[in-house]
């Protein structure tokens, strides 16, 4: 019975007509990012956190997160039909997608998808709604030591994961608490790492931090990235040309329950994320498929398993960002960000503290993907001719929507010129295989990690054995030790593969 009044509730708060229109904001909004290549959620989010800070909480959260997974419906669509993904996780579906376009089948790839992502989604929301309460329960356990071994093992499994070089991520994940250092010491009240710039006092403005990381470099790096892709002639996408045929059903319904499950799993660890999931669930398809020899030649399995496991991945991410405060990957700090900006604590105690915020949240998912596959069957002719948006319009009016927005926080030109300066350093990481998303997971969750840090050892009398003593506290930092050692050891063996290489 508490479930059904907590949904109950939850319900009550998402058909309240402003979040309603937030919602439908955020999930057409995502969907849009998601049809064109190369701008992805990320980027979206961060440009619009600064409108986040004039609605109320709840409204801010279900837009942004309407965003977040509208954008994972979206993203296959490009990939199917010009074989550039819209968003990273999306890049597997260019394997059969795109295959399936050239055969005549892209409606009926497109139809697939969209299914796949509403079951997905549907199957990540379940679970979500299930184990929620039960983790945060769990987590009012939780003492300073047992949150800072847990944020670090957060961090650590993010770089780790991450895609390129281990190192790479962990030297990142430094930067980004490097980052996090800057301004005020909130016990002391001493600046620190400042040099005398009054317009840091307070440190980097998150805003200015993930426009300039997320935004400027992203369409930089588009503008590259397009200027040798020259654009196809799409044929009208009729209703009649999306219907699959029972075999494309009979051979998509298990690949849809094997990618939910995939995803739903890797949604709840902290740095796996989208991408890894979508590209496992296909890995897992292949492995088990009679003919694993049609994958990559239009096998509709193919499309329907990495689908289903980045949208149940994107629902199941918001388990340990809501009840831990632990954010599972870049897009999952941000909106982190945005619950602290509003001045709510993510946490165990949000479930109790702030229940209308937190059901409400977990009942527009279920709108809001309603609304997806609304919007997405009847009007995927709109998405498709959303593709012919001449780039030199759309990259230099997101450019200027970036300045405006980041102005708009603090009237501050020293935003901007941050957002500009971040934005060259985020094009240099590209350039140099280095991933910004590690970056911004350690620049928000380093102040979080300090004050645990410090309290753990102001109880403890400045004790640090008090991090192996608590059992939880001592499990953290063991997975946390493994997966160091695991990545020097995969570091080592790369090496070692690359000079064998170079040898021959």
């Amino acid at each position: 019975m508490d479930m059904l009044s907590n949904l109950a509730l939850g319900f009550g708060e998402a058909f309240a007509f402003q979040n309603l229109l937030y919602c439908f904001f955020g999930v057409f909004l995502g969907t849009f990012i998601g049809v064109l290549p190369g701008i992805g959620p990320l980027a979206t989010i961060s440009m619009l956190l600064p409108l986040t800070f004039h609605v109320p909480p709840t409204a801010a959260l279900v837009m942004l997160a309407g965003i977040y997974y509208g954008a994972q419906y979206g993203g296959s669509t490009a990939s199917i039909l010009l074989n550039l993904p819209g968003t990273p996780a999306a890049a597997v579906i260019c394997l059969d997608g795109y295959p399936m376009s050239k055969q005549g089948r892209a409606g009926v790839a497109l139809f697939m998808t969209t299914i796949a992502s509403f079951v997905g989604s549907t199957i990540g929301i379940l679970i979500l709604t299930a184990f929620s309460p039960t983790l945060a329960g769990v987590a009012l356990a939780f003492g300073p030591a047992d949150y800072f071994s847990m944020m670090l093992l957060g961090l650590v499994a993010a770089a780790a994961l991450a895609q390129g070089s281990p190192a790479k991520g962990i030297a990142m994940v430094l930067v980004g608490l490097a980052l996090g250092m800057v301004g005020t010491d909130v016990q002391t009240g001493q600046q620190r790492y400042t040099f005398g710039i009054p317009h840091i006092a307070d440190g980097f403005n998150l805003v200015a931090v993930a426009m300039g990381l997320f935004g400027v470099s992203e369409v930089v790096t588009s503008i590259m990235r397009m200027r040798g892709v020259s654009k196809q002639k799409q044929e009208a996408i009729t209703l009649r040309s999306m219907m699959p045929k029972r075999d494309d059903v009979k051979q998509s319904w298990r690949a849809m329950l094997r990618g939910s499950g995939v995803g739903s799993f890797f949604g709840t660890l902290p740095g796996a994320g989208t991408t890894i999931a979508a590209f496992i669930a296909y890995a897992v398809e292949k492995r088990v498929a009679k003919k694993p020899e049609r994958f990559g030649h239009g096998a509709i399995e193919g499309i329907s398993a990495p689908e289903s496991a980045s949208n149940a991945s994107a629902q199941t991410a918001f388990i340990p960002t809501l009840t831990l405060g632990i954010p599972g990957d870049a897009v999952m700090a941000l909106m982190l960000g945005a619950m602290i900006i509003q001045g709510i604590q993510p946490g165990p105690n949000l479930v109790n503290e702030h229940p209308s915020l937190f059901w409400g949240l977990v009942a527009s998912f279920w709108i809001g993907n309603v609304m997806l596959l609304v919007l997405n069957i009847p009007m995927i002719g709109l998405w498709v001719r959303m593709l012919r948006i001449p780039y030199a319009i759309l990259y230099p009016a997101i450019l200027l929507f970036i300045c405006i927005g980041v102005f708009s926080v603090n009237n501050s030109a020293f935003d901007v010129l941050l957002v500009m300066i971040f934005g060259v350093v985020g094009y240099v990481m590209t350039l140099l295989k280095f991933e910004p998303a590690p970056l911004i997971l350690g620049f928000i969750l380093g102040p979080l990690m300090e004050e645990h840090l410090r309290r753990a050892l102001l109880l403890s009398r400045g004790d640090p054995a008090i991090f192996l003593d608590r059992p939880i506290s001592a499990s953290f930092l063991a997975v946390t030790m493994a997966l160091l050692a695991w990545s020097t050891f995969s570091m080592v063996r790369q090496t070692r593969a690359q000079r064998r290489l170079a040898q021959a």
